[in-house]
């Protein structure tokens, strides 16, 4: 059971680590020290249900109904657009850019913008759904358990981690100049990630 939870551990880090909306918005809500504990638990939490219903099989399922990929896509890259223009405006207003305090927005629609960051984009489906929960398919009974434990378990450890580290660093980067630079990076990632994920579906 232990080397199936570690496989499951690694696998899930591996996966998550590459730098995402969903990681960028946690990171950034670490630098404003924004609900830092509130988005980091309910990243943690969506990602752990998302794995587990992978670990069910769920996936397959998934997979099967026809357009729901191209419906994800879109629903996904037209968030990712509003939010990079959200940020343009941030970086060339001075509203927002401080790092002291509780941040730009209450804790309801602070978990919104977490829910839609997990939710819409289109490559957790294949980490969590298909990747995690298709090698998962290669364990039973109690190790098949143990390795969707090992996975939801270093989504709790990544986030945390991000939101935390990030939240050390807020003081070297209270600064206006520096959060326009921040947000505007943040845009251009949003961006790109919403070119990638319509690309497949354009050409």
């Amino acid at each position: 059971m232990l080397d199936s939870a570690l496989e499951g551990f690694a696998l899930s880090i591996g996966l998550i680590l590459a730098l995402g909306p969903q990681n960028v918005f946690v990171m950034r809500q670490g630098l404003m020290r924004s609900h830092v504990f509130a988005v980091c638990l309910a990243c943690s939490v969506f990602d752990a249900l998302l794995i587990t219903a992978g670990v069910l099989g769920v996936g397959s399922i998934l997979a099967g109904i026809e357009g729901a990929e191209f419906m994800i896509a879109i629903g996904a890259s037209i968030f990712l657009i509003s939010y990079g223009l959200l940020r343009i405006k941030s970086a060339i207003s001075p509203v927002g850019m401080s790092t002291e305090g509780e941040g730009e927005s209450d804790l309801a629609p602070t978990i919104a913008a977490a829910a839609a960051f997990t939710f819409l984009n289109p490559h957790v489906y294949v980490d969590t759904l298909l990747l995690i929960g298709g090698t998962s398919s290669r364990y039973l009974g109690d190790d098949r358990l143990a390795f969707g434990i090992g996975a939801a378990t270093a989504s709790f450890v990544f986030f945390f981690s991000l939101g935390y580290g990030a939240r050390s660093l807020s003081e070297v980067l209270n600064k206006p100049k520096a959060w326009r630079y921040i947000d505007l990076s943040i845009a251009s990632i949003m961006f790109i990630i919403a070119a990638a994920i319509m690309q497949p579906h354009l050409w």
